[in-house]
């Protein structure tokens, strides 16, 4: 099945046929040859986690700051994040590192709590909120699309065409896995579509190794192989206690177990000719 290129116009390489480069601030580019790593916790639990982490992930070489402080879970009676408080604390990390800030969106009602954030994500339940989508289009926002769980290739970038439709051309694509009938990893990591991604868009593609297996230990072997298969960066999960985080812990690497992956991509990136 091929894609219908001709459904979406902003965000085909027909349109612009060399690779988009998003500065996401601080100098930090996704896109264009760059290998961008952004790194931290699933979830905001408080300002001392939030910064001690950001000054690990730092020091082994993450370009960005991952963190969600508005947290869509499935089960209403989960963590829900602590919301505008957490976004004061990824702040107060952004200003002890200098990193850039990477955050979840769940209701455009927040639109105004993300003013000092450097890139707006849309999670992967989010992907098809089309009113959503078109009011980020309006902003000048680098914008963080996740692929949804059960969306096709197509889909997803349909979905950054709502985005770019309205003027926003900083949308930055993420395979996070999908959902199929195994069982053993959280979702199923769909790395071709980066080569199928890269031959139709210009936009650039970063991978979520921890939401895609849902397990720690994969989340190295995935994220080389993501490299390997084309990609423009990671997106990983990284705590300082993974036993007792309130969101994702099985999927939660160490620092230390951090460091050790980005200094192994440090040697690849030289192989496959990409800037660290």
């Amino acid at each position: 099945m091929e894609l219908k290129e001709k459904a979406f116009k902003s965000v085909s390489r027909k349109t612009r046929q060399e690779d988009t480069v998003i500065d996401i601030g601080g100098g930090v580019k996704i896109g264009g040859g760059n290998f961008t790593i952004i790194a931290g916790p699933c979830s905001v639990e408080s300002e001392e986690q939030v910064t001690e982490i950001a000054k690990n992930v730092k020091k082994s070489g993450a370009h960005a700051m991952r963190g969600g402080a508005f947290k869509p879970r499935s089960s209403p009676y989960a963590f829900q994040g602590l919301k505008a408080l957490g976004m004061d604390y990824l702040l107060e990390a952004k200003r002890a590192t200098g990193l850039p800030i990477v955050t979840e969106i769940l209701n455009i009602a927040h639109l105004g709590l993300f003013n000092d954030v450097d890139v707006i994500q849309v999670g992967a339940r989010n992907m098809q909120n089309f009113e959503l989508l078109k009011e980020l289009g309006r902003t000048d926002k680098p914008i963080l699309l996740k692929r949804g769980m059960a969306c096709t290739i197509q889909e997803l970038l349909m979905s950054a065409e709502y985005v770019m439709s309205e003027g926003n051309t900083k949308v930055i694509l993420c395979e996070r896995g999908i959902r199929t009938f195994e069982g053993v990893t959280r979702n199923t990591l769909d790395l071709s579509c980066i080569p199928i991604i890269k031959a139709a868009s210009h936009l650039p593609v970063i991978v979520d190794p921890s939401h895609a297996t849902g397990i720690a230990s994969l989340v190295a072997p995935m994220s080389y192989a993501a490299m390997a298969a084309g990609a423009d960066g990671l997106i990983i999960e990284v705590h300082n206690d993974p036993e007792n985080a309130l969101c994702d812990g099985d999927q939660s690497i160490l620092p230390s177990e951090f460091d050790a992956i980005a200094k192994k991509l440090g040697k690849m990136a030289k192989i496959f000719n990409k800037n660290m």
